[in-house]
């Protein structure tokens, strides 16, 4: 299968602010991207979407998307929406001493974002003969998408820098994985 991994493009949204599943807008025409985007898609494909309105837009200016609540961004809890000056140094210290495993008051952890995406990747891996899909969501996911698939531990899916607006292509064979172009 060819997996292509799109990262939203750019949400509106102030700097410093942390936003995880908060639905924002976008600060750049929907259109423009999908049209930059469909000469690296092949013509047909499976296409699967975050609900959030940042990438679900992307999505539906390329096709008609399967939407997929686990494919969502981290969910910060208390600290959506805040400014992380207000969230304050301990809490971020705090984030900062187990980054896989820590979850704000009332939100999740990386891993836990992490085995939902994982769920999806598993559900899509088992449908019968896709040949090419597309998936339209957030960093953390794709992140723990592409580390997984590539071998990588969890604690170097950080360096696996999805930029917004653009696409990564991984294709997956019965007998390993191979990254084809990342970020393009």
């Amino acid at each position: 299968m060819e997996l292509y991994l799109i990262r939203h493009p750019r949400p509106a949204v102030e700097p410093g602010i942390c936003y995880g599943q908060t639905d924002l807008g976008l600060a750049e025409p929907v259109d423009a991207v999908a049209a930059r985007l469909r000469p690296l898609l092949p013509e047909s494909f499976a296409l699967y979407a975050s609900p959030l309105r940042r990438a679900r837009l992307l999505a539906e200016a390329l096709g008609t998307p399967q939407l997929d609540p686990r494919l969502k961004e981290i969910h910060f809890g208390d600290w959506e929406g805040r400014s992380f000056d207000d969230i304050g140094q301990a809490a971020l210290d705090a984030w900062a001493a187990a980054p896989l495993d820590f979850a704000p008051p009332g939100g999740e952890s990386p891993r836990q974002m992490s085995a939902r995406a994982h769920a999806f990747l598993a559900d899509l891996c088992a449908a019968p003969s896709v040949p090419a899909a597309v998936v339209v969501a957030h960093g953390g996911p794709l992140r723990a998408l592409a580390g997984k698939l590539l071998g990588l531990p969890p604690e170097r899916w950080l360096g696996l820098d999805f930029a917004c607006g653009e696409a990564t292509r991984i294709d997956l064979h019965h007998w390993g994985t191979v990254l084809r172009w990342f970020n393009r």
